[in-house]
């Protein structure tokens, strides 16, 4: 009952403060009618206390049922305030459908000194640290410099990301006192040259544009793809890609406005992959090929 009591408080809180919005997802697998579809309505607000800005909200399921208490998905909260100089800001958040453990993260940052940190914790019967990291600022010469010490309580494993920017040329390093890693590209105007390095692997890939074509080449010491991308008009374009085990695949794309567009990528004798990208969603059906036999479609 007490929990019954939080969720109602929660949600007639939060819709007091805004308009609840509607969206509908559509769930992987194969469903009959409109089992696929799963609505959901969230609401979001904001207030302040003080020199305390706050902000909550809450997702819940949008099904007919009796149980109240499983409607709720989602509930979280962000306080922000400023202390000597320091942005400080703490967010909690919860799966209430899992019944996970509180995730908390506490952000400072200080915009004078180019230096923040982070804190990831969860609070259920206690309150445990999972994660803390640094990132310090630095302009040199035109340059953007970035060192951004990591470190998981969990594993007790620590790492270091430094990063060096240039606008055309990025080089990141990740090391650990196991690991170590290097990125780099370079930019060249219609080219694009990329190289990453670790202990286990190297990969090289070389992105060349010219006119409507695009190649794209990616190597390394296992395996080797390139992929001919050629725009044919204003909304659709073809990119076959061939590897060195001889597979082939051809993926047509068409742009249909307002961030919109349909991609259909054909494996022959493998599968037939239709993605629909509308803005901040997504929905794909995947087929299985067998000649010219469809073996099932996924949604």
């Amino acid at each position: 009952m007490k929990f019954s009591l939080f969720v109602l408080t929660a949600i007639a809180g939060t819709a007091a403060a805004g308009k609840p919005q509607l969206s509908i997802s559509v769930r992987d697998g194969n469903f009959d009618g409109l089992d696929g579809l799963d609505p959901s309505i969230s609401w979001e607000g904001s207030s302040n206390s003080g020199d305390v800005d706050l902000s909550y909200g809450i997702e819940a399921a949008a099904r007919p049922t009796t149980d109240i208490a499983s409607l709720p998905r989602n509930v979280w909260g962000k306080a922000s305030t400023n202390v000597a100089g320091w942005g400080v800001s703490a967010r909690a958040e919860r799966n209430m459908q899992e019944g996970d453990d509180t995730g908390v993260e506490v952000d400072l940052d200080n915009e004078d000194a180019d230096l923040s940190v982070r804190m990831v914790a969860s609070a259920g019967d206690g309150f445990s640290v999972n994660r803390v990291e640094a990132t310090k600022g630095l302009d040199i010469d035109g340059a953007r410099v970035t060192i951004n010490p990591r470190y998981d309580m969990g594993s007790e494993e620590a790492d270091v990301v430094v990063s060096y920017d240039n606008g055309d040329t990025n080089v990141q390093l990740t090391a650990s006192a196991e690991n170590q890693e290097v990125e780099a590209t370079h930019n060249m105007g219609d080219t694009i040259v990329g190289v990453k390095a670790s202990a286990d692997n190297q990969e090289v890939t070389l992105d060349h544009t010219m006119d409507k074509t695009n190649i794209k080449l990616t190597a390394s010491a296992e395996n080797q793809e390139v992929t001919v991308r050629q725009q044919l008009d204003d909304n659709n374009s073809i990119a076959p890609t061939i590897n060195n085990n001889g597979d082939i695949s051809v993926a047509w794309e068409r742009t249909l406005g307002d961030d919109s567009s349909l991609t259909a990528t054909l494996k022959p004798n493998d599968s037939l992959d239709v993605e629909w990208n509308d803005g901040d969603w997504t929905a794909n059906v995947n087929c299985g090929l067998d000649g010219v036999n469809v073996d099932g479609a996924n949604v």
